[in-house]
């Protein structure tokens, strides 16, 4: 059954509390929770002390890689030639069984099944775990799509892990959202840009308005947070920024919505972020399976192939999380 979320399109979504000046409140932990964080956070210091230990996981990992005629019968509706135009890299789809559909496309042939290029993932059906949406640097046609996913979705924040172009000449994603000098129309949708700012770390925040124009239900805001500062295939030189990303966001009710995460093909930068942030925030509430990343990792390459790409990614899994496991107990230790 692909994935709908039909629960979370039913509810209202209400006005998203983000100041364009503010910097994210501190954390304030309960006593179990600073219990749960120090000793989450003695296992992966242990850990990171052993860099062949981690080395044989992502091995472990990168032996029970898909192949690809595994994922061939897995992603039929994304193979299919109606919609082969609508994926960024050929080899980077979503499995038919949690894609996300859209309820009206504006790609109206019926043999198109309401696709896009997007892959729902979720490790828990706890409503205080945050679910993603792991999806692909829209292309041009394709931006209607996305923004018909973030309305039906009720998504309330996109997480944006790249440049539109790297390095001056590749293009990575194309620019879906900037409306600085007003409103922007994608087919029926509508965008408008209702403050932008820069952080210290070299985020972009954008607080966005987006309603569909044939539409009777009122317009959703939506928080656009860019870190364009994060190169393709490797990692942050530190984990400050990623970090940043997750503290803005530990305030915002998971059941919400989703939280869109793209890089371009919305794997390897998507998965370490889904990674970090799903980590931190099952260990805060008690769920101490979360220390095993293996076995995160491998639930979410179940939801969508390829997520954590490389060791170096792997490997910043573990240090953002050990950096902000100190970041959140720092206060009861001072």
């Amino acid at each position: 059954m692909a994935a709908t979320a039909s629960s979370a399109a039913a509810k209202p979504l209400p006005s998203l509390n983000v100041s364009a000046d503010s910097p994210p409140p501190k954390l304030a932990l309960t006593p179990d929770q600073y219990k749960y964080c120090s000793q989450a956070l003695k296992l992966f210091k242990e850990k990171l002390q052993m860099r062949d230990h981690i080395n044989q996981e992502f091995a472990q990992l990168q032996a029970k890689r898909m192949t690809s005629s595994e994922m061939k019968r897995n992603c039929t509706v994304a193979l299919d030639n109606v919609n082969s135009s609508k994926n960024r890299y050929t080899d980077v789809v979503p499995f038919d069984k949690n894609r996300v559909v859209l309820n009206s496309s504006k790609d109206y042939r019926p043999s198109a099944r309401g696709y896009i290029n997007a892959s729902l993932i979720t490790t828990s059906s706890s409503e205080s775990i945050s679910q993603f949406i792991a999806t692909q640097g829209p292309l041009p046609h394709t931006y209607e799509d996305f923004w018909e996913m973030v309305l039906e979705q009720r998504c309330p924040v996109v997480i944006m892990l790249t440049r539109l172009i790297d390095c001056y000449t590749m293009v990575k994603c194309g620019d879906y959202y900037q409306a600085e000098d007003g409103p922007r129309e994608f087919g029926n949708i509508c965008i408008s840009t209702k403050w932008l700012r820069t952080t210290d770390t070299s985020l972009v925040l954008r607080l966005l308005e987006v309603n569909n124009k044939e539409s009777e239900e009122p317009p959703i805001s939506v928080l656009h947070i860019q870190y364009p500062e994060w190169p393709d295939h490797g990692v942050p030189n530190n984990t400050i920024a990623v970090r940043e990303i997750l503290k803005r966001l530990y305030n915002m009710p998971p059941n919400l919505g989703p939280i869109v995460v793209h890089c371009s093909a919305g794997i390897g930068r998507t998965g370490t972020y889904c990674t970090i942030h799903n980590t931190v925030q099952r260990i805060l509430a008690g769920d101490m399976s979360a220390l095993d990343l293996v076995d995160t990792i491998t639930t979410f390459r179940s939801q969508r192939i390829g997520m954590v790409q490389t060791l170096e990614q792997y490997f910043f899994c573990y240090s953002a999380i050990v950096d902000e496991l100190e970041d959140l107990i720092s206060d009861l230790n001072g």
